[in-house]
């Protein structure tokens, strides 16, 4: 079956749904493929148009948020750097993307962290980069997080919790990303859950969904978020379905995104177009991608 085919075939009779990153390697496609989720659009140059679902374009209208934009701040024990107004840092062209509320990248030095503190109607979302963060709360919870891990804390009517890095001396690298919920006054939870390790052929994992899909922890919003871990080469695409938007956050690495952009670690680009993005990993690259109402 030629490959033009082979996608198609993959995609008669879907309907508007959610859906997973396709996964592009050289002019084959890797792993399953379901159409109708938002998604964000990269691509390299000598990508064939015939490697594009039928009749999907390519986004054009892409809203850039570079690493060096992002509000930064140093406390010593915490480096931090926040693509939305957070803290002191307060921006009115930053305060948010759709429910996406916050999106912080924290290091944390050995020993430090947060006391216990409060937290009300949010769904809090922790995603380990390297090293391993430690978190108690209220709700009598206790556990170590680590990369592979993802932690996600529904506060709901009221929760207090506190985050510390256990070791002396390493450091902690990681994503701090809350979401408005749909309603409010849910009564608090907490769930953490090991990823299953992403391989070359297969490199997307749904990490949060509204209904825990393939073992996703469970989030009070319409949004779905897939962390994608691609090898030098590699390529992916998204397609931002209509109604949807997306948000994607580099974590590390460098990606080309669209012939024409390039993306590299702490980069976020966000689009509320319907169409695809295509990316293609310049170095091994790890990114999240937020599909949103």
């Amino acid at each position: 079956m030629k490959r033009r085919q082979f996608v198609e075939s993959l995609f008669k009779g879907v309907g508007l749904g959610f859906a997973s990153p396709i996964i592009l390697s050289g002019c084959e496609v890797q792993g399953p493929v379901q159409r109708g989720a938002s998604s964000a659009l990269e691509g390299v140059e000598g990508v064939a148009e015939q490697q594009m679902p039928p009749g999907v374009s390519l986004i054009d209208k892409l809203t850039f948020r570079r690493s060096a934009d992002r509000g930064h701040a140093n406390h010593g024990w915490l480096k931090t750097n926040y693509s939305f107004s957070f803290s002191k840092y307060q921006d009115p062209e930053h305060m948010s993307f759709r429910s996406l509320r916050v999106m912080n990248e924290d290091v944390i030095e050995g020993g430090g962290g947060f006391p216990m503190h409060p937290h009300r109607d949010m769904e809090i979302l922790t995603y380990i980069l390297d090293g391993a963060l430690e978190h108690k709360d209220s709700m009598g919870n206790g556990s170590v997080i680590r990369p592979g891990e993802v932690q996600a804390m529904s506060a709901g009517t009221g929760v207090r919790h506190s985050e510390f890095n256990p070791s002396k001396s390493n450091k902690v690298h990681l994503l701090q990303i809350w979401l408005f919920p749909d309603a409010k006054n849910y009564n608090p939870r907490y769930a953490q859950k090991v990823i299953k390790p992403q391989t070359k052929d297969e490199p997307v994992r749904l990490i949060a969904s509204p209904d825990g899909e393939d073992g996703s922890v469970v989030l009070h919003q319409n949004a779905r978020i897939h962390a994608v871990k691609l090898r030098k080469g590699q390529q992916a695409f998204f397609e931002v379905m209509p109604s949807r938007h997306a948000w994607v956050q580099v974590a590390q690495g460098q990606l080309s995104l669209n012939k024409f952009h390039s993306l590299y670690q702490g980069d976020g680009v966000s689009t509320s177009q319907q169409g695809g993005m295509h990316f293609s990993a310049a170095s091994a690259s790890e990114f999240l991608i937020f599909d949103l109402a």
